[in-house]
């Protein structure tokens, strides 16, 4: 398969440090995007194991489930080596493409979208409280963007035991001028569905996509994190 892509990351504007992190394999096709939680160097750590055990075990051909279920062990059991002992979790979204395939996985509220043919698609779906709202239809999604308690995830590894962790996965075909996005809160914080529609739409390569996403939400407020990885299949 043929493809470009684009990447980036920026702490934003209101936070001193980047706990957002994201992993990358041309060879494998594989895409992650992880969003640290617990504060200074504790939401470093956990995204960055994440990535580390799923990029590693996706590519000794281990299964989407085992990966991260064992990055999830790994992140609780550095959590209790820490002397503060302070929790760390992370998000965590992940693409992959295999032959006319592409498998996603998702926990948390780190998202994948997809861009064909004049519509974004969400293909992931946030585990949130505000979208257990969304689905009970107590609230609409207008009102989730501003509900006091939109941050909170309801799953995020290295705080939920393997047991009661809930990942979500999605299997689809994918297809030529497809594009794909796997991004942080951060950006869909900041920038409604609507204009990352209208930026994707846009015929420019996935580096100028990118920008503009990071730029955009950075103009609206840019108050966390942000991480974005652009993919565009040929």
């Amino acid at each position: 398969m043929n493809y470009q892509l684009a990447h980036n990351s920026h702490e934003g504007i209101k936070r001193s440090h980047n706990e957002d992190t994201y992993g990358i394999d041309a060879d494998h096709h594989i895409f992650l995007v992880a969003d640290g939680m617990g504060g200074h160097d504790h939401g470093e750590i956990a995204s960055a194991l994440a990535r580390d055990y799923i990029m590693d075990g996706l590519i000794k051909d281990k299964s989407l489930t085992e990966t991260i279920h064992n990055a999830n062990d790994a992140i609780i059991a550095c959590s209790l080596e820490k002397e503060s002992q302070l929790p760390m979790g992370t998000t965590v979204a992940i693409l992959q493409f295999i032959e006319h395939q592409c498998f996603c996985a998702w926990v948390g509220d780190s998202r994948i979208y997809r861009y064909r043919d004049g519509q974004l698609t969400a293909i992931s779906s946030d585990h949130s409280y505000v979208q257990e709202l969304v689905d009970q239809q107590l609230i609409t999604s207008d009102q989730a963007r501003s509900h006091p308690h939109r941050n909170v995830v309801t799953q995020a590894l290295g705080v939920t035991d393997n047991s009661e962790l809930k990942i979500a996965q999605v299997t689809d075909n994918w297809q030529a001028g497809d594009k794909f996005l796997i991004c942080s809160d951060g950006l869909t914080e900041e920038v409604e569905d609507a204009d990352i529609e209208n930026i994707l739409s846009q015929e420019l390569a996935p580096k100028e996509l990118c920008d503009q996403l990071m730029i955009k939400a950075l103009e609206n407020g840019g108050s966390d994190n942000i991480t974005a990885i652009v993919v565009s299949l040929q």
